[in-house]
Order: C-alpha cells, then sequence, then structure tokens
C-alpha cells in the first residue's frame, strides 16, 4: 500500500511539471523568500536566483503540529509519515480527535492493528457534535479505543523498543507502551521561512494572512490563497478553485470572487461524514 501511495504521489507530480511546461510557465523547485515586495529568492542549495514581478501568489500551505512535550519529534510521527512507514505500525497511538486523527485511526483498525485514539476533550471540533458523537461510536464498536479528557506529556523509548507514553487524565498520571505513536492536533502555516517582513507582509499569530474578498493580504498586489487564509477552509479543492478565479480575475479579464459560504466538506471515516452550512450548534448561536 505504501508504495502505491508513493507512486500516485510520484505520478501526480510529474503530471503538474509537464502541465506547467505545456502551458509555458517556468517552474522552479527552489525555496522562495521575499527580497522586496517585488523581489523574491530561489534557492535550491545549488544556485540562487532573483526574480521580479508585479504579483505574488502565496500558497504555501500547512504542515501537522507537534505538542511540544520531550520526545515528540525524537519517537512520534504525524500524517505526512504514515504513508512512507518502512515497516507495519503496529500497536498505535493517535492523538488528537481531529478528522485526521479519525481517519488514520479508523483505517488502522480496518487493517486490523491494535489502535488507540487519545481525546482531550470533544471529537470533530467545530462540526455537529451529534454527528461527531455518532462517528465515535461507531468507531468504538469496531474496535477502535478511546482514552478520553486526557493529554501525553512525555514519549520514551523503552527496553523493548516500544515508545512509552506519559499522559495525564484527569489528575491521574498514566503510561502505556506503543509500536507507533501518531500525533494529529491540528496545522500550523508554512509562512515563517519566506521572509514576509522583507515585503513588508503582516500576518497573525498563528502565522496565517489575512485577506480580503480578492484574496490580497495587506500589501495589494501580493495574494495569499489555500491553508494560509486566516479564518478560512482547510480545503484542497478550495485553494484550487481560489487560485483558478483569482488567476483569471488577475490575467483574464475575470471579475468572479471566490464564494467561502456553503462549502461541502466530507470526512473519510469508517462511517462517512459530509455536510454543509452550519452545525447545529452554529445555528443555535
Amino acid at each position: 500500500m505504501v508504495n502505491k501511495v508513493q507512486e500516485h504521489i510520484d505520478s501526480l507530480n510529474g503530471a503538474y511539471v509537464a502541465e506547467l511546461g505545456m502551458a509555458q510557465i517556468f517552474y522552479y523547485n527552489h525555496y522562495a523568500s521575499f527580497v522586496d515586495e517585488n523581489t523574491v529568492k530561489l534557492d535550491n542549495g545549488k544556485e540562487v536566483l532573483t526574480k521580479t514581478a508585479s504579483h505574488f501568489i502565496v500558497a504555501t500551505g500547512g504542515r501537522p503540529s507537534y505538542p511540544g512535550i520531550p520526545g515528540d519529534k525524537e519517537f512520534g510521527i504525524t500524517s505526512d509519515d504514515l504513508f512512507s512507514l518502512k515497516k507495519a505500525p503496529g500497536k498505535t497511538l493517535v492523538v488528537g480527535a481531529s478528522y485526521v486523527a479519525l481517519e488514520c485511526a479508523g483505517f488502522l483498525t480496518a487493517f486490523g492493528y491494535d489502535t488507540t485514539v487519545m481525546v482531550r476533550s470533544i471529537f470533530l471540533r467545530g462540526f455537529d457534535q451529534q454527528c461527531a458523537n455518532k462517528i465515535a461510536d461507531h468507531m468504538k464498536t469496531f474496535h477502535t479505543k478511546f482514552i478520553r479528557n486526557a493529554t501525553p506529556s512525555k514519549l520514551e523509548k523503552d527496553d523493548t523498543g516500544k515508545i512509552a507514553v506519559t499522559y495525564k487524565q484527569g489528575d491521574v498520571e498514566e503510561v502505556e507502551h506503543f509500536d507507533t505513536v501518531l500525533f494529529a492536533m491540528g496545522r500550523y502555516a508554512l509562512t515563517e521561512g519566506i521572509n514576509m517582513k522583507n515585503a513588508g507582509l503582516v500576518c497573525e499569530k498563528n502565522g496565517k494572512f489575512k485577506v480580503n474578498d480578492h484574496e490580497q493580504t495587506n500589501v495589494p498586489h501580493i495574494y495569499a490563497i489555500g491553508d494560509i487564509q486566516d479564518g478560512r477552509l482547510e480545503l484542497t479543492p478550495t485553494a484550487i478553485k481560489a487560485g483558478n478565479l483569482l488567476a483569471q480575475r488577475l490575467y483574464g479579464n475575470g471579475t468572479k470572487l471566490m464564494d467561502y459560504n456553503l462549502v461541502p466538506t466530507t470526512v473519510f471515516t469508517p462511517i462517512e461524514y459530509g455536510c454543509v452550512g452550519l452545525s447545529e450548534e452554529e445555528a443555535r448561536e
């Protein structure tokens, strides 16, 4: 399965590069950072280039967060690593109750691995809680285990090579041993390395940009789309659509703006959940 996933990712990357070439778009496989508001530096470790432009679109996306506890990066993994494992995950702890956490736990259980989810508070924050709890109940029925109201405090390797997870459940400190610990506790914006201050860009504390209806940042000719937009949906199709419409406005005489209201989304847990519009909690509020 890992081989199939990696082959699929490679084929997608190859197809994107080929399509850019067919559209006569210059593609640089480099890290980009701002020199000033009209210039970027491109660096791939072998060569450094500078490019100027009248418009910039920042779409650097996000990466899974670690909790910042002893041993988390040394002994833990994230959803980014799950499809690159060299060996089977074995007994697995998934930390978090996001859709990523429950999706990963769901298919690991389905593959027959002893899987436990550690939940700090509620399932699927931001989604309808009646539906979220139905998903958790369904997963529990089909042998996914849950540790409720708990947070990990440290990870260590024991004498057998397993990962000893120390966690607090209420006022009680517990230790349990796992083969794999997967953190799925949200994501952070990949904006720190682009030297945004050189361009006069201002971001929020979470590293994301506040943008207007035209996707403009505080620097009008610099746009931000996708997961780095503050307060907007973190969904791939939404980012693609927003980028398409932005390109049409910039270069194709388009006028249509991206509509972020009433975007349907799906959670691919063992019992799948699709929704659109307000949750019951949001509607009551």
